[in-house]
């Protein structure tokens, strides 16, 4: 049975703009100029400041500078090391992402591609954003409820097919299970289970699909070895199996928190939650796992997902024990490994997804650990042909109560607002 459920002015004042205007750049996008490009520029005009205040308009008839002056280089010095503002004509519309290499794009917290640490996320092709300025060169959009800025020539009015509706899998009932004519499917060995699928009743369903996994509770799982790769080949870093085999573990056991609580009932706790606020914003939700155990290794989960859902978002907690805080398994950059299909065809979406979550969860309060992401080679990736992730919330040391929960959720599903363009 179906069940269901409910996101500078120029330096007239001191009679020299003829001298300096040029160097300043007036507001707007077009003249915007990165950090690099401002220290270059004030390092070769360093001279000519110096000229200014030595020059005899601004200095009294004793040979000092008068007190106006004074103010006036103060100000002049204050202009050449603050960006001027950009300008942009405001609308409020949606606007989609383009690419020509098919590859994820940046959205920064201001218009300087000098500087990386302004890089809010990275938005794959096709990603809808709320435009709130237009502009000629950069694109301001409205990022978790605060300006976010894109070069304009990555966007585009124009809907583009990668973001159109996949094929849907038509079901007669909530319960899905693995159909051996899928594709990959012929490499699971464990796929006796089912998942559900539950359709929101929001008021403005979004008719997108997420699949919530929660990682591990498959029981017998770690006695039963599948390929790592659709294509034999050897994975290409470690983790739980090394680098260099070919087959790993269907579906490990997980770790046990510091408390004693074993890692696949937080997966799961955490997975319950994270239905309900996906259904209440309009989300459909694929659930590959709703108790202890379901008999679906790690490739029958990820072919299900594929067919079945929009994106993959399979839910764990690091085996560390330092409290490191959240990060996602971003795709290893590994020529021999991002030319193997279907990674080719789908590591952008598979990377531009975990940056959204990993945002969204910045966003809530939650602790990320480094730079929010860690390459590794996994069966999840190997087999995705939707944008798939294996989020990592935390380690052993981490809290994991009901409270924490409910604020890991709520980053979760402002990631998947983000990455989608809701």
């Amino acid at each position: 049975m179906l069940r269901k459920k409910r996101q500078v002015k120029g330096l007239a004042a001191i009679g020299l703009a003829g001298i300096m205007a040029a160097s300043l750049g007036l507001a707007g996008c077009g003249k915007y100029e990165s950090s690099s490009e401002m220290k270059a520029r004030m390092e070769s005009d360093s001279g000519a400041v110096s000229q200014i205040q030595d020059s005899p308009a601004v200095r009294g008839e004793s040979g000092a500078p008068d007190e106006r002056s004074k103010a006036e280089t103060i100000k002049l010095d204050t202009e050449r090391t603050t960006a001027p503002m950009p300008q942009f004509e405001d609308t409020a519309d949606t606007v989609y992402v383009k690419s020509p290499d098919g590859g994820s794009v940046r959205i920064r917290s201001a218009c300087d591609t000098g500087d990386d640490s302004n890089i809010l996320t990275y938005a794959s092709p096709g990603t809808g954003l709320k435009r709130t300025g237009k502009g000629e060169q950069w694109t301001r959009i409205d990022y978790n409820g605060t300006p976010g800025y894109i070069s304009s020539e990555f966007i585009t009015t124009q809907v583009p097919e990668t973001t159109a509706a996949a094929p849907r899998v038509c079901v007669d009932s909530g319960e899905i299970t693995l159909n051996p004519s899928w594709k990959y499917a012929e490499f699971s060995k464990i796929n006796s289970g089912a998942a559900v699928l539950y359709r929101s009743e929001a008021a403005s369903p979004k008719g997108i699909t997420v699949c919530v996994n929660a990682g591990h509770g498959t029981k017998g799982g770690s006695s039963v070895k599948t390929l790592c790769h659709p294509d034999g080949t050897p994975k290409v870093t470690g983790g739980t199996t090394g680098a260099g085999a070919t087959s790993a573990v269907a579906v490990s056991g997980g770790m046990t928190f510091a408390d004693g609580t074993a890692e696949s009932r937080v997966t799961l706790s955490m997975a319950n939650i994270l239905k309900e606020k996906l259904l209440a914003t309009g989300y459909d939700v694929l659930m590959i796992r709703e108790s202890d155990d379901v008999q679906l290794d790690n490739i029958a989960r990820t072919v299900i997902a594929n067919n079945a859902s929009d994106c993959h978002i399979a839910l764990h907690w690091d085996s560390t024990t330092n409290n490191k805080g959240a990060f996602y398994m971003s795709v290893p950059n590994v020529e021999s490994y991002r030319n193997m299909e279907p990674v080719k065809s789908h590591w952008q979406q598979h990377n531009a997804l975990g940056e959204s979550l990993v945002a969204g969860l910045k966003g809530a309060g939650v602790k990320i650990f480094s730079g929010g992401s860690m390459a590794m080679d996994l069966t999840q990736t190997s087999f995705s042909t939707v944008p798939s992730v294996d989020i990592e919330l935390g380690d052993k040391a981490s809290d994991h109560s009901a409270a924490t929960l409910n604020t890991l959720a709520d980053g979760l599903v402002a990631g998947v607002n983000q990455y989608f363009g809701q």
